[in-house]
């Protein structure tokens, strides 16, 4: 089976047979600029909060402390990294919750029209899962954004408990993506010197063992890159990231995405999406909100996600409380953003197979309380 056949068939974050790099190669010749959206202007907020672009809808999913609507299954508080999944004529979207002790991850099972089927938890106290990411054989990898947290391996589709993965380091984990063509997990870590990691499992498939290897470079924001093994995934007494002289320090990491050879992923810290060119081994920077032209559109950049037409969607922790895109052409706008909960930030966002959903979840909502939390789907024409 080829490779984007794998991505159509277990939907890599929810993402539908992502069609294209953008910016061949990652060589990148400047950051994205601000510019007018693909989508066009906002319209004024919807009954539930949302500007969109015209032709799109939005509805309510789910709200922390109530039950889903059509299921007794009561949502989680402070909803975050999340990811869809094929789960027969329909699909399963899953939400990490990042509360102290009793996280976990919950998921929604949709039909074939995008009805709520049902509703159920797939992983049980663990601590503050934050994001993750999606494998090619059809688990979550759930991360603990806690010192020296885990990685749990989860299963949309229930029925069987998830797995702590401890070969791949302990750390204070955000996102994951998963690179089939050279069969490694590349990871966040959300801390002001933290660095960018992969995991080479001995056998692709099975994540009990393998490498932890970290990214070593200069001090600059572009050029060549090599990879160091961490001699001590566990991180103790030494954490994993002041293990190896000359790992490169990134300032909060947080979201990660992959396709086409580039490894996407941000840092809040500074608001720089960056680009890991796989095939050739470097990094650039594909947005930077200090290096663009005029007011920066796309500020406390967190989680991101990419369309099948090659577009990456970035959330804000905070900022005016935006998804942006960045197209293939390099400019950067709104696509949406959520009026009122300016003490929130936005989380999870991921396709649904077809690429015509968005889920996404507001974690504080209009109380800027973890209780507070809503998980949203907005439809419309996206681009293919």
């Amino acid at each position: 089976m080829d490779r984007r056949t794998v991505l159509r068939a277990t939907v890599l974050g929810g993402a539908a047979a992502f069609s294209g790099s953008l910016w061949a190669g990652a060589a990148l010749a400047a950051p994205a600029q601000p510019g007018a959206s693909p989508y066009g202007p906002l319209g004024a907020a919807d009954a539930n909060g949302l500007q969109l672009p015209a032709g799109f809808t939005s509805r309510v999913i789910a709200r922390s402390r109530q039950a889903v609507p059509g299921t007794s299954y009561v949502w989680h508080d402070a909803p975050d990294g999340g990811a869809c999944f094929v789960a027969g004529t329909g699909w399963i979207y899953v939400s990490n919750s990042e509360i102290l002790t009793t996280g976990g991850v919950s998921a929604v099972r949709f039909d074939a029209d995008g009805n709520v089927a049902s509703a159920y938890r797939i992983l049980s106290n663990t601590n503050r899962n934050c994001a993750g990411g999606a494998t090619p054989w059809g688990t979550w990898l759930s991360g603990e954004e806690v010192s020296r947290g885990y990685v749990y391996e989860t299963y949309p589709q229930g029925g069987r408990a998830g797995v702590r993965r401890a070969a791949m380091g302990r750390f204070n984990h955000e996102a994951a993506a998963c690179d089939p063509e050279r069969r490694v997990v590349y990871l966040t870590e959300d801390e002001t010197s933290g660095c960018f990691y992969r995991f080479r499992p001995t056998t692709w498939g099975d994540l009990s063992a393998g490498t932890l290897e970290v990214l070593v470079a200069g001090t600059g924001t572009s050029g060549p890159v090599s990879w160091a093994r961490v001699p001590d995934p566990d991180g103790s007494p030494t954490l994993t990231r002041n293990q190896v002289s000359g790992a490169k320090r990134f300032n909060g990491g947080e979201g990660c995405w992959y396709a086409d050879g580039t490894c996407w992923f941000t840092t809040k810290g500074d608001n720089r999406v960056w680009a890991y060119d796989a095939v050739n081994q470097r990094i650039d920077l594909a947005y930077d909100d200090s290096l663009v032209s005029g007011t920066a559109p796309l500020t406390g950049v967190d989680n991101i996600t990419g369309a099948r037409s090659g577009d990456l969607y970035v959330a804000e922790d905070g900022g005016n409380m935006e998804i942006n895109v960045i197209t293939p052409a390099g400019v950067v706008a709104p696509f949406l953003r959520i009026t009122g909960q300016s003490s929130s930030e936005i989380c999870g966002p991921a396709f649904s197979p077809d690429g015509g959903r968005l889920y996404f979840s507001s974690q504080r909502g209009t109380s800027g309380s973890s209780s507070g939390g809503i998980t949203y789907e907005v439809r419309g024409p996206f681009r293919s």
